[in-house]
């Protein structure tokens, strides 16, 4: 198998990890605080790409690729956090496919400004898609939830960790690199649960929560939220190798498809409205896959 077609997979299934993890943290994040979840998820995402790096020897990465590891971290982690708030409304066939477009087209720009324009079947693809994730984020009610100003600002973040993201996997372990992004998110979103529980407990309190529970957690949402850390670190370690094999846009747009994947478990499990225009809208990012793949 080619190296751009091998791309092409590990960014789709990075798509079905993503998509996967979002949903499940979306749904824990109702009852919990996000950003104690996020601790959780990352804690545990972390742990599972150390085992696997130490398991299989991998040749640690430069202190360079250090620095770029740990930049993605940082912005991914913030960015997570705040979108898992943002899925936490009960809105979570809006909020994820609005943070998937902004994330996405940051990125994508700057591939194509720094490794050339695609073939012109593949810009088409990205438009393709572009318009299928926008036509599923399609509100079914007049106005603009809050929610979804989380969810682009959170996207600005994700924007940040595929770009750095990108830089730091450059010849490097993408174990190692998975699991140092993942630390960094780790330690970011565990200070905010410590200070923010310190100075302001009730104003981190999940929705329905009260500032007396806001720093508790059972063990099923604990479960739940070591799932979704499991899921989300396997998608960036899809995607980082996307990113090493093949273009930035083109891994950058097919990784961000996930969208489809939360919204249909969401219409499984959660009976949330599945619109024409939402349907539309997954046909058309569907077909866009195989005309990036051309």
């Amino acid at each position: 198998m080619s190296a751009p077609l091998a791309s092409i997979w590990f960014a789709a299934f990075a798509a079905l990890g993503w998509g996967t993890s979002d949903f499940i943290g979306g749904y824990t994040a109702r009852r919990v605080n996000a950003f104690l979840l996020t601790a959780i998820a990352h804690a545990s995402g972390t742990a599972l790409m150390l085992v696997l790096a130490l398991a299989s020897r991998a040749q640690l990465p430069s202190a360079h690729n250090w620095a770029w590891a740990i930049a993605a971290g940082l912005s991914g982690g913030a960015a997570l956090a705040v979108f898992y708030r943002a899925l936490s409304s009960g809105k979570m066939g809006l909020a994820a496919p609005v943070s998937a477009v902004v994330a996405a087209a940051i990125p994508t720009l700057f591939g194509i400004l720094t490794e050339g324009t695609p073939g012109g079947f593949k810009v088409a693809g990205f438009v393709l898609a572009g318009a299928g994730i926008w036509l599923v984020s399609r509100p079914d009610e007049k106005g603009h939830p809050r929610e979804v100003g989380s969810a682009a600002l959170a996207a600005i973040g994700f924007a940040g960790y595929f770009l750095f993201i990108k830089q730091a996997g450059t010849g490097s372990s993408v174990l190692w690199i998975a699991a140092i992004a993942r630390f960094a998110s780790f330690m970011l979103t565990l200070t905010i649960v410590v200070f923010a529980a310190r100075a302001r407990p009730a104003s981190i309190a999940g929705p329905g929560r009260t500032g007396a529970r806001a720093g508790q957690i059972d063990a099923c949402a604990t479960a739940f939220g070591v799932l979704a850390g499991f899921m989300d670190i396997c998608g960036s370690a899809l995607f980082i190798r996307a990113s090493q094999l093949g273009r930035l846009d083109v891994a950058v747009v097919l990784s961000s498809l996930y969208p489809v994947v939360t919204v249909l478990l969401a219409r499984v499990f959660l009976h949330e409205r599945f619109t024409r225009w939402r349907a539309v809208g997954m046909l058309a990012a569907l077909a866009a896959v195989p005309m990036i793949a051309a």
